[in-house]
């Protein structure tokens, strides 16, 4: 257990108490009983305070003198910052003796090893509730205000005294966490007792919290120790929380009303009891006799004598560690013993420093002055002065003089903090003493006036007094006013006024309240009456569907008034459907489902009004309509036209409903004639005498009452006869037959078309014959067996279930006729000197009697007469017409021929010159021979190069214009192409070859350009030019043969002298000099140099004649000076646009490279007009390569193109010509009249290029 705070380590300095002698002899006094009156049990938060008789408690025995001890609030209740008084004081006067007394604090339960950390800090002494001890002279004029003496009953914190064990105590609320709550029990002073409480876990997610008090504040999580345990479990099976509070060996102090809290995110649950600790033998009672301490007589001898080491530690202890000595060993009888101890003779020892010391206790009022002197033996001592054993120093407050061998302090303005324990230490010696300040009374200035509310309002009662910071106490009918953490009182201070608030008044608060201070008292009567009532809201009229919920609901003011709910003049019971809710202002009744029985007058009665609120509640059943009884598949009707119609429906609804039948936005009335509808206790009908067509469609029936609107459709299906197909179409016709073709009639009459019958007339005639006698259901029909050239016509009959329509519009006359249609695509295929050969293709139109074959004729351009070719007809499109006169002109024609005759002749357009063409020869030069032809050394070079032309062309080959060797190179032609062959490939056979095509005159002319490459030889000559630090510069000269290829680089290597292993330095280099960097220093070094072109690295290497040193640093090396190049140039193109071929439909590209600097201008121009924002071009240039794209070309595509480049140095273009071949078919240029040469020039045209790609 913690130590008692001592009287000189207080936190804020004062004393708690001492003794001053009278100088001036008084009176003996009377003798004095002290009444300890236990503090007011905690009202829980939101409970009403216990009410009591109003009557103080009656002492045992009538005494002149009566101290009494009074709870004061804390701080945090009365609303005040002010710090309270720090104990109970108690003062007598003596002339013999002073006698000394301190009560400890009141300490928690925690271990006593901890108990010297656990004094408390002055912020946390003011926020406790400490008890007062005031003792008053009825025969003094100026009453000895308490002077520090404390109370002697220990305690854990501010729970109920011994004697308050017994009261009632209200019970708390319903738990709603707690399954098992601790119960109030007695235990003996030493023994071990344990409570327990059980939370059932199964709806909650995770741990509750729970907090042990003791009383009203003191949380005993903090406070565990040796003798306090809390522990925790959980039953994984049952889901139970089991929390536990162990005290062990139990002191007297533990006794009072203990409280659990559990709390689980909204959920709150306490529960209150109590411990009452009992003495093993005897118990010790709170009433404390200290008349010995007042009177001057001998003290009796008490038989609590304690043993002979208590006495030793007395003696030999300071007086401000008696009460922690009293404590550690249960001496109850401080008081007593201490007398005792002052009558035991004491070998005073004669003081070294000081010639007089400090009286024991001084007395001074307060706001007075005191002298507090010692007289010193030797002068030169040092002197210092403590107040509660804190030095102090010189001030105004504080003055020090000397006077010879005295040494005097004076305290000016003595306030209740100087009442404390002053001591004046002189080298090793040390004296002490008390100084008393005596408070003046309280007095009441302005007392409380009476107050008249009503409830719910704020009640403050205030009162001024005569002292700042005075302590006083509010009682209501004579009873103290509770003022706790959870009561409805609150008291606050400000300055010398003082208030009691009651925020929420209730007509329990209506009484006497009066204050008492140390010097008066005031009162005055509070009645608080019922509020007028007040409606904010009225009960209203419901008309409710039935099985809906019904919501009563009123607002009235005061919000705290309960009330009580009837209907039709009897109590309404809450029950499992029908919740009652009371919610400040607002009082609801709500009913679940509603019923019929529910209809009714409804009436609220506040409790202690007269007044009441009242409604009418009316049930109502929405209408509905039962088509299911009809028992028809989708709610559809069908009747056959000219019958009669009665439709009769159910219909259900409270109160009965009001039916309406719609036909779109048409209403049908009970007037009707031939429609009408008629509505009759459950049930609705729609009567139609005789239905027509025109009756099909929706029904809709409209149900309405009060209690809502119900729809239902109900769908009628008239079915009748159909209605006559449109006129048929007569799109072919043959020779004895025809095809004809109809659509379905419009409206089917309800009913699906089973099929259709068809009739036929001659059209001079009246008389109608059918063709068929079984439906038929298709949508077409060929009629036959109809005579050649005389016209008929056609029509249609639809029939259904019902029966057949009338007849549709007759078809337009037609007439059947067997002749084909002409031959088609009639083209000459082929001239010679005394031959023509056409060929065509077969009528697009063969009647009947099909085709037997074709004539073919021809006469002499200028003349009519015709001449046939064939004597017999030819099944054939093809035919050739021999014995013609060469050079002479024809026309042709052919005709087709069939049993009903011959067609109309196909004729040629043009007449034909009987003479065989000439074709100008035309080579066709492979696109990837466009460009030079590379070959290495060794590989096979075989090529082949299409021509045309007409009669077989002469070719020969050229190579730098002199015939080719054929041991060198073989040669083979064809009529169409020749193949050039080279079976090893050496150097030699690089060149230009030139192909000569030549018919008659006309000749045609390509050069092939082969390189044949071979790898390079070595560069001539490689040099050192310089060696400075690591570095050396390398100068080569290019190799004399560059192996029939560009050099595109070289590798450079480098070797150490001594081990003559050569390593690569860097390779594919482009320059013919070099530095080489980072050389190891010291070393000796040798260089070569590999050539580079297309076909590799140069079989040998070039090496340097001399080493190159690598020394040490230090060495001058000159820097050459060197002039900067200008890389400026104009456009140049180096490499050109080519002559391209083109197919019409895919993608063509020209190519062309241009280097300049700085980057020119590229434009591309098509016969010499600039190409700008055309999306069938797309142009590129990248790295100086110019590319132009030509989508899918056609025919009109070709021409000239140029590539044009400009910069500020000048321009430069190249051009190429572009041809676009394909694109059309053989009937397409036919029919364009192009003529039959220039097309079969095309075709193979086209044929070679195919062959090529």
């Amino acid at each position: 257990m913690p130590e008692p705070t001592k009287k000189d380590e207080t936190p804020n300095g004062q004393p708690e108490e001492s003794v001053a002698p009278d100088s001036n002899g008084a009176p003996q006094l009377p003798e004095i009983s002290l009444e300890v009156s236990p503090p007011p049990e905690p009202v829980a938060e939101g409970k009403e305070p216990i009410e009591t008789d109003g009557k103080n408690p009656e002492p045992p025995e009538p005494e002149p003198l009566q101290a009494v001890v009074a709870q004061e609030p804390s701080p945090a209740e009365n609303g005040s910052n002010q710090p309270q008084p720090g104990g109970v004081k108690e003062q007598a006067e003596s002339a013999d003796s002073t006698v000394k007394e301190e009560g400890p604090c009141s300490p928690p339960p925690p271990d006593d090893d901890n108990a010297a950390a656990t004094s408390p800090t002055p912020q946390e002494e003011d926020a406790n509730s400490i008890k007062k001890l005031s003792v008053e002279l009825p025969n003094d004029s100026v009453p000895v205000p308490a002077m520090g003496r404390k109370d002697s009953v220990w305690s854990l914190g501010e729970g109920q005294g011994p004697e308050e064990l017994d009261k009632p105590i209200d019970n708390p609320p319903l738990s709603t966490l707690l399954i098992e709550s601790p119960q109030s029990a007695t235990v003996f002073v030493g023994g071990d007792i344990t409570f327990v409480a059980k939370v059932e876990a199964k709806d909650l997610l995770r741990k509750p919290t729970i907090k042990w008090f003791k009383g009203k504040w003191m949380d005993l999580a903090s406070k565990t120790g040796k003798h306090l345990q809390l522990k925790e479990t959980f039953d994984r099976l049952t889901k139970v929380h089991t929390f536990e509070m162990h005290i062990i060996k139990a002191k007297e102090n533990y006794a009072g009303n203990y409280r659990c809290e559990v709390t689980y995110k909204d959920k709150f649950d306490s529960c209150s009891f109590d411990l009452e600790v009992k003495e093993a033998e005897q118990s010790s009672g709170q009433s404390i006799d200290i008349r010995s301490a007042f009177k001057r007589r001998e003290p009796k001898q008490q038989d609590d004598t304690p043993e002979v080491d208590v006495w030793e530690i007395l003696k030999n202890a300071r007086p401000d560690q008696y009460e922690k000595i009293a404590f550690m060993y249960g001496i109850t009888d401080l008081r007593g013993l201490l007398k005792r101890m002052k009558k035991i003779p004491k070998e005073e020892k004669k003081s070294e420093a000081f010639a007089k010391k400090l009286d024991p206790a001084y007395q001074v009022d307060k706001g007075g002055k005191i002298r507090l002197v010692v007289d010193l033996a030797d002068p030169t001592v040092e002197l210092k002065w403590y107040k509660n054993g804190q030095e102090i120093r010189p001030s105004p407050k504080y003055i020090f003089e000397h006077k010879g061998t005295q040494r005097i302090m004076v305290i000016n303005n003595c306030t209740t903090n100087d009442d404390a324990a002053y001591s004046v230490a002189a080298g090793d010696e040390k004296c002490t003493t008390e100084l008393f300040v005596k408070e003046l009374p309280v007095k009441v200035v302005k007392g409380i006036e009476p107050v008249k509310t009503t409830v719910n309002e704020r009640i403050e009662l205030e009162c001024e007094v005569s002292e700042e910071g005075a302590q006083v106490k509010w009682m209501k009918n004579g009873v103290e006013v509770p003022t706790g953490v959870r009561s409805r009182y609150r008291v606050k201070c400000e300055g010398t006024k003082h208030f009691l608030v009651i925020d929420d008044a209730s007509r329990e608060d209506t009484g006497t309240y009066s204050i008492m201070a140390t010097g008066g008292t005031s009162e005055a009567h509070v009645q608080v009456d019922l509020k007028p009532l007040k409606i904010y809201q009225d009960l209203q009229d419901m008309t409710v569907k039935l099985g809906q919920p019904i919501k009563l609901h009123c607002e009235i003011y005061p919000g705290n008034v309960p009330g009580r709910w009837y209907r039709n003049g009897q109590l309404i019971q809450p029950n499992d459907r029908i919740n009652i809710i009371h919610r400040n202002k607002v009082h609801r009744l709500e009913i679940e489902t509603s019923s019929l029985h529910d209809a009714g007058d409804y009436t609220f009665v506040p409790e202690g009004y007269s007044q009441s609120l009242s409604a009418k509640i009316h049930i109502i059943d929405p209408p509905r309509v039962h088509l299911e009884s009809l028992n028809f598949p989708d709610n559809t009707v069908t009747i056959v036209a000219g019958n009669k119609l009665r439709l009769e429906i159910p219909i259900s609804g409270e109160p009965a409903p009001r039916v309406v039948w719609m036909k779109g936005e048409r209403v049908i009335l009970e007037s009707g004639h031939r429609v009408r509808a008629e509505t009759y206790g459950d049930q609705t009908s729609l009567t139609i005498e005789v239905t027509e067509r025109e009756d099909s469609g929706n029904y809709k029936i409209v149900l309405q009452n009060e209690a809502g609107e119900a729809t239902a459709s109900v769908r009628i299906k008239v079915v009748d006869i159909p209605d006559p197909p449109e006129a048929p179409l007569v799109p072919v016709v043959g020779g004895d037959w025809c095809s004809m073709t109809w659509e379905p009639p419009k409206y089917d009459g309800g009913s699906p078309i089973l099929g259709y019958f068809i009739e036929r007339k001659k059209k001079q005639s009246s008389r109608w014959m059918r063709l068929n006698f079984d439906l038929i259901k298709e949508l077409s029909f060929e009629p036959k067996k109809m005579i050649e050239g005389v016209p008929y016509e056609v029509r249609i009959f639809a029939v259904n279930a019902i029966g057949v329509s009338k007849p549709s519009e007759p078809s337009k006359a037609f007439t059947p006729l067997a002749v084909t249609s002409e031959p088609t695509m009639l083209v000459v295929d082929d001239v010679t000197d005394t031959t023509v050969t056409v060929k065509w293709r077969p009528p697009e139109t063969i009647g009947a009697a099909g085709l037997d074959g074709y004539l073919v004729e021809y006469c002499i351009e200028g003349a009519d007469d015709w001449v046939v070719s064939n004597k017999e007809l030819t099944e054939k499109t093809k035919y050739t017409i021999t014995g013609l006169t060469p050079g002479c002109k024809i026309l042709v024609r052919v005709k087709a021929i069939n049993a009903a005759g011959a067609s109309a002749p196909r004729t040629l357009q043009h007449s034909v010159l009987v003479k065989e063409v000439i074709e100008p020869p035309k080579i066709r030069v492979p696109r990837h021979l466009k460009q030079t032809y590379t070959r290495k050394v060794g590989e096979a070079v075989n090529l082949v190069v299409p021509f045309l032309g007409k009669p077989r062309p002469k070719v020969t080959w050229l190579k730098e214009g002199k015939p080719i060797e054929p041991t060198h190179v073989s040669i083979r032609n064809t009529d169409c192409d020749s193949i050039i062959f080279i079976r090893k490939a050496e150097r030699s056979h690089s060149g230009k070859y030139e192909m000569t095509v030549q018919v008659e005159n006309h000749v045609d002319t390509a050069i092939l350009d082969i390189q044949i490459v071979d790898l390079p030889g070595p560069p001539v000559s490689v040099t050192i030019e310089d060696v400075w630090g690591g570095n050396v510069a390398l100068v080569w000269t290019p190799p004399k043969d560059n192996g029939n290829a560009p050099i595109t680089g070289y590798t450079i290597q480098k070797a150490d002298k001594k081990t003559m292993e050569w390593y690569t330095c860097i390779e594919h280099y482009h320059r013919t000099c070099i530095t080489i960097t980072e050389l190891v220093v010291g070393n000796e070094y040798f260089f070569r140099i590999f050539s580079e072109n297309m076909c590799g690295l140069s079989e040998t290497a070039t090496q340097t004649k001399k080493s190159a040193l690598i020394v040490k640093e230090g060495m001058q090396v000159k820097t050459p000076e060197y002039s900067d190049h200008d890389f400026k140039e104009a456009p140049k193109f180096t490499q050109p646009l080519i002559n391209t071929f083109a197919i019409a439909g895919y993608n063509a590209t020209l190519n062309c490279s241009v280097r300049a600097n700085p980057r020119p201008k590229v434009i591309w121009m098509k016969n010499k007009i600039a190409i700008i924002d055309d999306p069938r071009y797309r142009m590129f240039s990248n790295q100086g390569v110019c590319t132009l794209e030509i989508r899918k070309p056609s025919p009109y595509d070709g021409g000239m193109y140029t590539c044009k480049a400009i910069n500020d140095l000048g321009e430069a273009q190249v051009d190429c010509k572009l041809e676009v071949k394909g694109g059309f078919t053989f009937f397409e240029l036919m029919q364009r009249g192009v003529p039959l040469h220039l097309i079969d020039k095309y075709m193979n045209e086209a044929k070679i290029v195919e062959q090529e790609k």
